[in-house]
Order: C-alpha cells, then sequence, then structure tokens
C-alpha cells in the first residue's frame, strides 16, 4: 500500500503561483512514476504533469512553460510548481504513484488538494 497526502493548494489571484506537495508514504517501489492530474467541475481528470524515475518530465500542453514538475527521491515527495496561474486552471489537483513490480502494477491516488485562481 502507498499513501498519498497532499499540500498546498489554495486561493491566488490571476498570474500568480503556487506550489503543490505529494508525499508517499508506504511500500514504495522504484523505478516508479509520480504525476499530477486535475480536475474541474463537470470536466474529466486529466494529466498535467508526470515523472519518472530517471527524472524524465511530460506536461500537457496546457501548462508547458508554466508548470514544473520535480522530485526529492530521499523524501519519497513530488512537487508541482504552478506559476502564471489562470482561471482555467482551476482545478481539483490528485498526486499520483503508479510503479510496475514484478509483474504487478501498482497505482495509487492522493485524496486532492484544491486549487482556485481568481481575483
Amino acid at each position: 500500500q502507498v499513501q498519498l497526502v497532499e499540500s498546498g493548494g489554495g486561493l491566488v489571484q490571476p498570474g500568480g503561483s503556487l506550489r503543490l506537495s505529494c508525499l508517499a508514504t508506504g511500500t514504495i517501489f522504484s523505478p516508479n512514476v509520480m504525476g499530477w492530474y486535475r480536475q474541474a467541475p463537470g470536466q474529466q481528470r486529466e494529466l498535467v504533469a508526470s515523472i519518472t524515475g530517471g527524472d524524465t518530465t511530460n506536461y500537457a500542453d496546457s501548462v508547458k512553460g508554466r508548470f514544473t514538475i520535480s522530485r526529492d527521491k530521499a523524501k519519497n515527495t513530488v512537487y508541482l510548481q504552478m506559476s502564471s496561474l489562470k482561471p482555467a486552471d482551476t482545478a481539483v489537483y490528485y498526486c499520483n504513484y503508479y510503479a510496475l513490480h514484478l509483474g504487478a502494477r501498482f497505482g495509487y491516488w492522493g485524496q486532492g488538494t484544491q486549487v482556485t485562481v481568481s481575483s
């Protein structure tokens, strides 16, 4: 089992910045992929950014150049630095962990943290 706890959400004005954190605890397999997804009201959950064990990153087109994902492997923590925030970025942001270990797939979600971009 892996537990994911997100933090850092909140209310920010357009153009502002926020940093989300996600701490993973439990049985962590390496390598793994960790990522951030978001879900706005009435919308499907979508990938925002992901990072592999080798630190390869992937971003949604809508956040490229504004968001940066990073990880501290020693702390089992992944971060999402969000800058130049727009009202369209308003959503619940979820942390995700995925690993393939001995042929079995392991995937877990955090509880989500609300990000609201509004003046």
